[in-house]
């Protein structure tokens, strides 16, 4: 018997340790996978379906195999559930004493030097502080400075007390930009330097999918050394790798990059460099110029082809007064370097502005899309490469490591070749791996008759009409997920008027409360929009209904998507069949995974989307999800979940793990 298959006995090191632990062939067959790529140093393409217990299937081969290993995880919440609660219980299984570390990105640890900074017990310094902090914001800083005084990691998310979303963490946390680095009189105290120390030396390190191409990138110089490394690399939530490294393998230029450098300058030159009054005078004159440009653009966040704004005179003249402005503060800049470790920073930032600059004024480009996205306060410039499969493929050939790469939905019709393209990643081994559920007997797959078209106007109604009996047959205890947030709205109005069930709306509140109230309250109604369909983990009978409104295409004008279709087409490729299917397909699974997570669950799913039965391509999604008995009578799905309702265990059957990925 393999070490593998010792430790996932019915009398092995896991049942040992876990009460009630029962093999499962499928966990087994990808343990046993995982650690025969691991010793032949390939690459490994895995779909584990809901159940499989995919996390322990690759935790124990990597630890077994004595490498250094990196886990990188889709979210920070799954990278807490790993290291806090799955990691303990393998080492303690394995009795091994391997080091374990637990590392995010830059942002979520505190920056001594920028808290002494912005925040010092000087009257000046304090001054300056209450001057641009309201009264909230000042009470989070009273906190973080309690904090600061106790903390033996510098994690902010230690801080529970302050919201996640607070304004004082931008000024009391680094950024690539303006880190200091080993210049930094607080370097050798740094909470990421020490983070990343205790990385380097770990046996197994969890990341997330964000810091891990951030660093690949090299974006994040301090970090640089640690992944060539790495002899094992596993991505966990591999489905959301190719948005992901798109994003870090182009370059972004904000408003917020500029106001942060402006206001950097500022505060120098009022503390330190009082006597270089262009220095102020530069840094106000981007400041304006930055708030300027956000204006042209609607108060609601949108993205667009950033190419066809440039062809419009206001934008392309605002666009130009930001170089005017970032020039003049570069040049004032120039004249003050070796003055202070602060403006030697704001010199190098400003240099690199200006070249990014350059990078999104060339709208000639080839291989690259130009777009643009805005938030209520900034406008982000992207230049975002079409494909990324051979820089990607380029840099795995490079090591000598072993990459494996797995997720409940990675297959499209039982084929990995969407995924494996977009990554290059054509020479993997590939395993499909069926979830264990019975999906015939616990759950219905209803496609409700007679809805009107995705885009009709009277589309709202039609989706309460359906949703109120299924509510009602369900006593509460669902889920509506939308791929709007105007028809989640319309659909919220509707049922307030018509159901007395606690209704909770996502935007409403914090998605972790929206969660609590949701299982607290056992006939509760959640609606809410992309966040949830995938990283919630409700179990039990709180979630007998998951209504989903329509198939989860990306709308057609998305500029990137726009870019990459047109690319596609001229090399003779269909991009509804190549790109729009596979992506909505996977979306569409990670809808459907949130009903049945355990193996006594049951419940209805319904896809309020004909699309799905009467166009040709429905073949391609129903042959993706889990084999659901199947109708289109709500009556039957009715008399299904009034099943359910009659044999109901007690709330204390239900576990919920809210944000971990399965």
């Amino acid at each position: 018997m393999t070490p593998v298959a010792k430790a996932f006995a019915e009398d092995g090191l896991l049942a040992n340790i876990i009460a009630g632990f029962k093999p499962r062939q499928a966990q087994l067959d990808m343990a046993e996978k995982v650690a025969k790529v691991i010793a032949k140093q390939q690459s490994l393409i895995v779909e584990a379906g809901t159940g499989t217990g995919k996390t322990f299937a690759y935790l124990i081969p990597a630890l077994q195999s004595g490498k250094k290993v990196i886990v990188s995880t889709g979210t920070k919440n799954l990278q807490e559930q790993l290291f806090h609660k799955d990691l303990p219980i393998v080492k303690k299984a394995l009795k091994s004493s391997q080091k374990l570390a637990l590392l995010k990105g830059r942002s979520n640890y505190l920056c001594r030097f920028h808290l002494e900074e912005n925040f010092s017990s000087s009257p000046q310094k304090r001054q300056q502080a209450g001057a641009v902090l309201d009264a909230a914001t000042l009470s989070d800083l009273a906190a973080v400075r309690r904090w600061a005084s106790s903390t033996q990691t510098g994690d902010i998310g230690e801080l529970t007390t302050v919201a996640e979303n607070s304004l004082i963490f931008a000024q009391v946390t680094s950024t690539t930009d303006n880190c200091l680095g080993r210049n930094c009189p607080d370097y050798e105290k740094c909470y990421l330097t020490k983070a990343r120390d205790r990385a380097i030396e770990a046996d197994l390190i969890v990341v997330n999918h964000h810091l891990f191409f951030a660093d690949m990138a090299l974006k994040d110089t301090g970090f640089g050394e640690l992944i060539p490394q790495a002899d094992v690399v596993i991505f966990d939530e591999a489905h959301q790798l190719g948005d992901i490294a798109s994003e870090y393998f182009g370059q972004a230029f904000s408003t917020r990059q500029m106001l942060e450098l402006a206001s950097d300058a500022l505060q120098q030159y009022r503390v330190e460099l009082t006597d270089v009054k262009q220095l102020g005078l530069a840094a106000e004159k981007l400041q304006k110029a930055a708030g300027d440009f956000r204006l042209l653009f609607p108060y609601d966040a949108e993205r667009g082809n950033w190419y066809h704004k440039m062809e419009q005179t206001q934008f392309s003249k605002a666009f130009g007064q930001l170089h005017t402005d970032l020039k003049f503060l570069f040049d004032v800049l120039k004249m003050c370097v070796s003055r202070s470790a602060v403006i030697d920073n704001c010199f190098e930032r400003a240099g690199e502005l200006l070249a990014k600059y350059q990078v999104m004024k060339d709208t000639d480009g080839l291989g690259m899309s130009l777009w643009y996205e805005t938030t209520r306060r900034h406008v982000v410039l992207h230049q975002t490469p079409l494909s990324i499969a051979d820089k990607f493929s380029g840099y795995i050939n490079k090591t000598e490591s072993a990459w494996i790469f797995t997720s409940a939905t990675l297959a499209v019709n039982d084929s990995f070749s969407h995924f494996a393209d977009e990554l290059g990643l054509s020479s993997a081994e590939q395993l499909l791996l069926a979830s264990p559920f019975d999906y015939c007997n616990q759950s219905k797959l209803l496609v409700p008759r007679y809805l009107p078209e995705a885009n009709d106007f009277n589309r709202a109604s039609a989706l309460v009409n359906i949703a109120l009996p299924l509510i009602a047959a369900s006593k509460g205890s669902c889920f509506l997920l939308f791929t709007s947030y105007r028809v989640l709205n319309q659909v919220a109005e509707l049922l307030a008027e018509q159901i007395s069930n606690p209704l909770l709306v996502q935007g409403k509140m914090a998605k972790t409360v929206l969660l609590d109230n949701f299982v607290e309250q056992q006939d509760a109604v959640l609606l809410a929009t992309a966040s949830f369909w995938e990283g919630v983990d409700v179990r039990g009978d709180n979630l007998t209904c998951v209504i989903i409104d329509k198939l989860p295409f990306r709308a057609p004008d998305e500029p990137l998507l726009q870019a990459k279709s047109e690319d596609l087409k001229r090399r003779g490729g269909e991009p509804f069949a190549q790109i729009q299917l596979p992506e909505a397909v996977i979306a569409l699974k990670q809808g459907v995974g949130r009903l049945i997570r355990d193996v006594s669950d049951k419940g209805v799913l319904a896809i309020c989307d004909s699309r799905i039965v009467n166009r040709d391509y429905g073949h391609v999604f129903l042959a993706s999800l889990p084999p659901m008995s199947r109708t289109r009578d709500i009556n039957v799905a009715v008399k299904f979940l009034q099943t359910i309702n009659q044999k109901k265990l007690t709330s204390n059957d239900t576990i919920i793990e809210s944000d971990k990925i399965v």
